[in-house]
Order: C-alpha cells, then sequence, then structure tokens
C-alpha cells in the first residue's frame, strides 16, 4: 500500500463499511467494531498490555519488498495473541501473509484464506494454502459468515 494512498482507501472504506475504518496510528487500541488500515510505507503490528492489544508502527526492513507487510503483522498477531486471533488472507500478489498465517495457525489462531474462483489475484491465499496455513478455504462471500457466525469449527 503506497504511503498517501491509505488514508484514502481507509476513508472511503469507512463511508460504506458497517464498522468503522480508520488509518492506524502508533499506540491505537484493537477494538470491536474498529478496523485499522497500516499506514503506507510503515509495518503494523500488534502487542499487548494486560487485557489491552493496541498497535505499534514502524519503519522496519521492507519484507517481500513491501512496508507494510502482512508476515510482519501476522507473526505479531501470533505472538501476542495466538489462539484469541482469526487469520484471513486474501487476494494479493506475491507470498506476504502466508508464513505468518502458518506462525499464527501453529499459535492457535483459526485461519482461513479465499478461494481461487473469488481472487482477482490467487498469489498470496495460493502460498498460505500450499504451506497449509489456513485451516479452511472460502469464498469471498462466505468469509464473514464463517467468521462471525460461529460456523467455523477448529480442527
Amino acid at each position: 500500500m503506497p504511503e498517501k494512498f491509505t488514508r484514502a482507501f481507509a476513508e472511503r472504506l469507512d463511508g460504506i463499511c458497517d464498522v468503522n475504518v480508520k488509518e492506524a496510528q502508533d499506540g491505537d487500541g484493537v477494538i470491536p467494531g474498529v478496523a485499522l488500515i497500516a499506514p503506507g510505507d510503515y509495518h503494523m503490528q500488534l502487542r499487548r498490555d494486560g487485557a489491552r492489544y493496541y498497535v505499534r508502527l514502524d519503519k522496519g526492513e521492507r519484507v517481500f519488498h513491501q512496508r507494510p507487510s502482512v508476515d510482519v503483522l501476522f507473526n505479531s498477531v501470533a505472538e501476542y495473541a495466538g489462539r484469541n486471533a482469526t487469520g484471513i488472507i486474501m487476494t494479493g500478489m506475491g507470498a506476504d501473509g502466508a508464513k505468518g498465517l502458518l506462525e499464527m495457525k501453529e499459535a492457535g489462531a483459526r485461519t482461513l484464506a479465499q478461494d481461487e474462483e473469488n481472487c482477482v489475484v490467487f498469489g498470496m491465499p495460493k502460498e498460505a494454502i500450499k504451506l497449509g496455513a489456513a485451516d479452511k478455504i472460502v469464498s469471498l462471500d462466505k468469509i464473514s459468515e464463517t467468521m462471525l457466525r460461529g460456523l467455523y469449527a477448529q480442527n
């Protein structure tokens, strides 16, 4: 996600989504009903202080030539949230996120990948599926239902 694009992207999503969407700022709390978008050119990582989850932003090394990187985020979710998390990887180019999703699964998180039929670009989900990182492979129109309605049964 390029710098300056993410703020406009978050504002656009905020106008059309049922949840609030915002570009993350360092230290923002992770709370129900709010989706945080990593700012362009910053990695976003999950941290925990007692029962409070929050995000840290940094300009660490690029991963797969990316900053923000999905792997950086997913690795931190595996470390700090483990089985309290659900990881979902959707359409996208390359392998970023595949190893991080596997880390989440190994830490006890529930993991989903978007199916090939409904992906614009099947790269990221394909790599995650090849690694065995996805517990379930789900069509785009079933992802939220699978995650939110309890239809997901962890293996």
